[in-house]
């Protein structure tokens, strides 16, 4: 994606503010004709593109918030839709959802098309792609034009914006901690590449778990997942290691390996214990149940949309971006001693 020039941008290229910018570019009393004369053709000169949604919040609101998610198949994030919607509903808002599909391209496009009028503010969940390229432009963009953003679940920590998280490191630590425990000590870990956040944070608290119990944390043992077309063939092999645990940081992920267990003729949880991550469907009616760890999407969805709304509203005189962390707690079922 080609850099676009911020008001920032000129501002320190001309060694004005950006309240000097800004007021120039909107043709205020304030500023004397000379320095708007000269902000102006340097901003036409850079191609200078104003952020219409930046405009549209110094004018009036739509009373629309727009939410970009990577997918809507895992249950986590309708639960957090949920609660993004209820929050927005008693508020007097409405909600405009687009999905990424874990694209780069699709992502900047949902961007492209929310902020141009159509909402107050985002709310959004980076997609693989996103976190993987390392990219952040679009989103440094729309913070420079000062654009209400929160991120949820999927964040980058180079934005300086509100975000929602789960203690995903507590969670995998958790998980862990309790199979270790419940006496398992060959546990193997099914996880995303080490780009996904969440993933790897879980990652860290399963492999802290470990250390901390004085089990060595043997590579063979951790399958990272990119492409589900493979997932089968991937957590096949972690059976070849004579485990004795799971712990999978998605339900889909854990139903798979209990559906190989099962194909290789192995008991759950007598011969493998194995723990999910979300507490949908999957995990409640899969046979046997699946214990699971708790995430509390519809709580990530409403925190998210409070700090968003009140952004736009400029409640509280808010100054410094919030980080609200949201516990996670283990649900045992069937699936685990």
């Amino acid at each position: 994606m080609k850099q676009k020039i911020t008001i920032k941008a000129i501002a320190k290229e001309l060694g004005v503010s950006n309240s000097t910018v800004s007021k120039a570019l909107s043709d205020s009393h304030e500023i004397s004709k000379e320095t708007k004369d000269r902000i102006r053709a340097f901003a036409k000169y850079s191609n200078y593109k104003p952020n219409s949604l930046a405009l549209q919040l110094r004018n009036q609101k739509t009373k629309v918030i727009g939410v970009i998610i990577p997918k809507i198949v895992h249950h986590f994030f309708s639960t957090v839709i949920s609660g993004i919607e209820n929050t927005a509903t008693e508020r007097g808002y409405n909600v405009m959802i687009c999905f990424s599909n874990n694209s780069y391209k699709r992502e900047v496009e949902n961007l492209e098309v929310l902020t141009n009028g159509s909402v107050d503010g985002l709310l959004v969940s980076l997609s693989k792609e996103t976190l993987e390229n390392h990219e952040s432009l679009h989103f440094q963009n729309l913070i420079e034009n000062e654009t209400p953003l929160v991120m949820f679940d999927r964040v980058d920590d180079r934005i300086q914006c509100d975000k929602v998280i789960v203690d995903d490191k507590g969670a995998g630590y958790k998980a862990t901690k309790y199979l270790l425990e419940t006496g398992c000590k060959k546990i193997g870990l099914i996880t995303t590449p080490q780009h996904i956040t969440v993933g790897a944070l879980r990652r860290d608290g399963y492999e802290r778990a470990l250390r901390e119990n004085g089990v060595f944390i043997d590579r063979k043992l951790i399958a990272e997942v990119d492409e589900e077309k493979v997932l089968h063939d991937e957590i096949a092999l972690l059976f070849d290691q004579k485990i004795d645990a799971i712990f999978a940081v998605n339900e889909i992920y854990a139903a798979v390996a209990i559906r190989i267990a099962k194909e290789k003729g192995l008991r759950i949880p007598q011969d493998v214990s194995v723990i999910g991550f979300t507490d949908g469907l999957i995990s409640e009616y899969s046979s046997p149940s699946i214990t699971t760890i708790v995430q509390h999407g519809y709580t990530m969805g409403k925190q998210a949309a409070e700090l968003l709304l009140d952004r736009i509203e400029n409640k509280n005189n808010i100054k410094e971006p919030q980080t609200k962390v949201i516990s996670s707690n283990l649900k045992v079922r069937e699936s685990s001693l």
